[in-house]
């Protein structure tokens, strides 16, 4: 076989498989920098070089474990029911003290108009001329009656 760049002859040599008779003891490896090792072929050559510690594989995304449709749920469902729970409180705390509050307005009412007419009841019986005109009924039933009479 000859290349058109280079002239002459190429000898391709074609790689033939390695038959081991007897598979190679395993022997623990010590910390530190790596042994060399040597193999003897079949064909009497040997391979000297540095034993190579297979790379951990990574696990693929899909062969992990999926996580449950119904855990997910049972999850979902605790969060959601926490969160009605609090949010049942906070409604009943507000509803309390709206309550509360609106008592108090009903208090201070019932207090301001009490006391209004409590002025007007017991006010002072002195000089009342606040430019109305004072008209006492008893009198006026009796001057009608004598008058009429």
């Amino acid at each position: 076989m000859t290349y058109p760049e280079q002239p002459g002859a190429v000898e391709v040599h074609h790689p033939q498989p390695i038959t081991l008779h007897a598979p190679a003891p395993l022997v623990p490896m010590q910390p530190g920098p790596p042994a060399v090792q040597s193999i003897v072929l079949p064909d009497g050559r040997v391979v000297t070089g540095y034993a190579l510690t297979p790379a951990p594989v990574p696990v693929p995304a899909g062969s992990r474990p999926a996580v449950s449709r119904t855990a997910v749920n049972i999850a979902l469902g605790g969060i959601g029911f926490g969160a009605v729970c609090g949010g049942l409180v906070l409604l009943t705390s507000f509803i309390a003290a709206l309550a509360a509050f609106i008592h108090q307005l009903i208090i201070l009412a019932a207090v301001i108009f009490g006391g209004w007419i409590a002025v007007q009841v017991f006010g002072t019986s002195g000089h009342r001329d606040h430019g109305g005109t004072t008209v006492n009924i008893r009198k006026a039933v009796i001057k009608r009656n004598r008058f009429h009479g």
